[in-house]
């Protein structure tokens, strides 16, 4: 019986530590594509702000979005990164 709470118990450390691990790394992507877009020289400032409120009202899905849809190609760019 000690030996399934034992069990137990580090199986729901492992995945809470992934669960933390995963939520760090949207909040840190999530940081970086807000800078992105307020930083960015090849958007008007309208879109800047359209972009902004996206990405501050809808979190995780609205940095995806931008990171998907908002960011302008730059000239030269291969697509690759």
């Amino acid at each position: 019986m000690i030996a399934f709470f034992v069990f137990g118990g580090l199986l729901g450390l492992f995945f809470g530590l992934i669960g933390l691990a995963i939520v760090v790394l949207l909040f840190v992507f999530w940081i970086m594509m807000l800078i992105h877009a307020i930083t960015n020289k090849g958007l008007s400032d309208v879109e800047k702000i359209m972009w902004v409120l996206i990405v501050v009202f809808l979190h995780a899905l609205g940095a995806l979005l931008y990171f998907f849809l908002g960011r302008p190609k730059a000239p030269g760019a291969t697509g690759l990164v």
